[in-house]
């Protein structure tokens, strides 16, 4: 049996319990600068070049988490380009600058960090090159540096970009970042049972995990959650989804969760399971 996710795994698409439905389209449409890829019922798909995103699926009939539980810290989003990073932070702070909430020069990579209207937390991101980052005994080095907002603007804004050229360009699911209740239980799921390496950790703090080599495909902290138990039926994060690269991927994996006791529901196509915090992830073939 295969004990690691197929190195060319990537993250596809998060889903969002939302309670205002237009409000929370508006915001990842102007604000985040995604564009509707589709809507049917009570969903709505957001994405760029025809990739999806992020899903918003209206669910009136639930309530916001209690402070301290599990769930979502962030869903990054990726843009393959500065210029396109910083058309998408000069819409942040042009229509919702109050939502702002920090940035950060992680060595890997360049990143802006914000909440939407409901509360889920987002971080816009640009990663360096891959024979930028440095890894010591398989660990990669990270850090959290002063990064300035406008100095980046200027610096990487053209005129094209300003103008909203780049609304077009392609973006992704870079990783998802989840608030968990301990350390150790992540470690065992995520990187035992479900086949992640870890890439860094800090302590009994936070995880860091990919698949390929990639500085991280998730991630979980408790700095919110330490302690939180499995979640309740709540608005924010409804799954995260994984891309496998083949059926042979999807195969090995589900064969590994199956012999690890964990329950999966599969349709032939996808594989749907939770984490010990009731977090949804469906594995699928990538597009």
């Amino acid at each position: 049996m295969n004990e690691k996710l197929a190195a060319a795994t990537t993250m596809g698409a998060v889903t969002l319990y939302v309670a205002d439905l237009d409000a929370m389209t508006a915001f990842y449409r102007d604000v985040i600068t995604l564009q509707v890829l589709g809507a049917e019922g009570d969903a709505v798909t957001l994405g760029r070049a025809g990739v999806p995103l992020v899903v918003l699926h209206h669910s009136p009939g639930l309530q916001h988490a209690a402070r301290g539980s599990a769930g979502l810290f962030h869903t990054a989003i990726l843009f393959e380009t500065q210029a396109a990073l910083a058309s998408a932070l000069l819409s942040v702070a042009q229509r919702a600058p109050q939502l702002f909430t920090g940035s950060a020069d992680h060595l890997v990579s360049q990143a802006f960090y914000l909440n939407d209207p409901e509360g889920n937390g987002i971080e816009l991101y640009w990663d360096r090159d891959r024979t930028e980052w440095s890894w010591t005994h398989g660990q990669v080095e990270m850090a959290t540096l002063y990064l300035d907002p406008n100095a980046f603007l200027q610096e990487h804004l053209t005129e094209q970009a300003a103008a909203g050229a780049t609304a077009s360009e392609a973006a992704r699911i870079g990783h998802v970042h989840l608030s968990v209740g301990d350390v150790a239980t992540a470690r065992d799921f995520y990187v035992r049972l479900l086949g992640f390496d870890t890439t860094a950790s800090l302590g009994e703090q936070a995880l860091f995990v990919s698949a390929g080599g990639y500085h991280h495909h998730m991630a979980m902290n408790v700095w919110n959650s330490r302690g939180a138990g499995p979640r309740m039926p709540a608005l924010g994060l409804g799954q995260v989804d994984l891309a496998l690269p083949d059926a042979d991927a999807l195969g090995e994996l589900g064969e590994r969760l199956t012999h690890f006791g964990t329950q999966v529901a599969d349709d032939g196509r996808t594989l749907t399971f939770q984490d010990p915090w009731n977090n949804t992830l469906k594995a699928q073939l990538a597009a």
